[in-house]
């Protein structure tokens, strides 16, 4: 059942909330003010400071952990950073690629119970206990999937119809990559990323908490309060919900590193972790009935950045402060050479310009637009692209220009 997340306002709740919807108020990109150009002379090191760590989307983890310690419950923690959301729940199953095996065979250890099936039909096949210490699914010269098992070298056992998959009956199966040995949940999938080609991607197929396990503490350290933690499982599954609307491609729905959330499998677990998936089984946030783009990040920095959708709002964050988040404001030196090699039109960077900020908090808030000037031209980049381009901690930040 979907319900909607009620609260008795006490006045400082109260206070807290109009502060949120201050942030949902529709306002435009801030133009930059006469302190935001720099001149750059010869030899010179720009220093960096800024606030936050990612794009500040939703929840901030340090910001999460921050408000557990004040005693807000994991309820309260999702609603500051997702306004507007309900609770909703999600079932089934859900597909990761498994970046690691970078092969086109699936390789796995041989267990009790291993089984195979071919995703064509017919029944699961439990494969014998024949004394092979591996397994694995590779395209074979005849064009089919053909499972082998490894002795004193590879024997042929059989050729499927369709693509192979092993499973053991709820127990991890251990798959074998060129980086090592991994155990995961669930199936493992020797998939084609289009038909008629010889080329397979390893797929975990698994429960989606079963998932979430392997997903939370990689993503925020297990650790950390319980009720933070509890916040990053609600928020792990709707995004998990979300990008399985709109999966990744026709053989998988997730991927398993940060551009989706980044997941382990098995050997990634932790029993605190794995307490807050099961405290929170199944619940994830909604909106307009569907599952949300819940987004979250490190680090806010103290202000929030306006995403996408209206659940995504720029709102001053209170709770990203505390004396443990050593991202909250951060700084960094770089030579000017930094910004030439990254531009080499530029030739000798000779200036700085914001252009464009976001109007929220110090400085005028997260850099949208900068012009950077140099003695054979100007490029203008994005916040995004100077942060990504220079491995910055955030869009949110300021210069300071010295002589080397």
């Amino acid at each position: 059942m979907r319900r909607r997340a009620t609260h008795t306002l006490t006045g400082a709740l109260t206070a807290l909330l109009v502060g949120m919807l201050a942030g949902l108020l529709p306002t435009g990109p801030a133009q930059a003010r006469p302190a935001d150009t720099w001149t750059v002379p010869s030899a010179a090191w720009v220093t960096i400071t800024g606030h936050g760590y990612g794009h500040g989307h939703g929840m901030s983890q340090y910001g999460a952990e921050g408000a557990a310690r004040q005693g807000l419950e994991h309820g309260r923690i999702l609603d500051f950073y997702y306004p507007g959301t309900a609770r909703g729940t999600a079932k089934g199953r859900v597909t990761v690629l498994v970046s690691a095996d970078t092969t086109d065979d699936l390789e796995v250890l041989a267990r009790p119970g291993l089984t195979v099936r071919d995703t064509a039909g017919g029944a699961p096949v439990v494969l014998p206990d024949n004394g092979a210490g591996r397994w694995r699914i590779a395209v074979a010269p005849n064009g089919l999937d053909r499972v082998s098992f490894k002795t004193d070298h590879w024997r042929r056992w059989r050729d499927l119809r369709g693509q192979g998959e092993f499973y053991a009956g709820g127990d991890p199966i251990t798959l074998v990559t060129p980086s090592g040995e991994r155990p995961y949940r669930g199936r493992l999938r020797a998939g084609a990323p289009s038909a008629g080609s010889s080329a397979r991607d390893t797929v975990n197929d698994l429960l989606m908490d079963s998932y979430i396990q392997g997903v939370v503490p990689l993503e925020i350290p297990a650790s950390w309060s319980p009720e933070a933690v509890r916040a990053q499982a609600v928020a792990a599954r709707t995004y998990a919900s979300y990008e399985r609307l709109h999966p990744k491609a026709a053989h998988y729905e997730l991927c398993d590193t940060t551009s989706c959330q980044v997941y382990g499998g098995v050997a990634a677990e932790h029993p605190a972790s794995n307490a807050a998936v099961r405290a929170t089984a199944g619940v994830i946030l909604t909106y307009d009935g569907a599952p949300a783009f819940t987004q979250f990040a490190s680090s806010s920095g103290g202000f929030t950045s306006a995403g996408s959708v209206p659940y995504l709002a720029a709102v001053e964050d209170p709770y990203d402060g505390w004396a443990g988040n050593p991202v909250h404001t951060w700084s960094m030196r770089i030579a000017d050479t930094a910004f030439e090699r990254a531009w080499p039109t530029l030739g000798d960077l000779t200036g700085l310009k914001v252009t464009r900020r976001d109007g929220n908090g110090e400085w005028g808030g997260r850099i949208a637009a900068i012009t950077i000037t140099g003695s054979a031209g100007n490029v203008v980049v994005s916040g995004d692209t100077l942060r990504s381009v220079l491995g910055l901690r955030s869009t949110w930040m300021t210069f300071r220009v010295t002589r080397r």
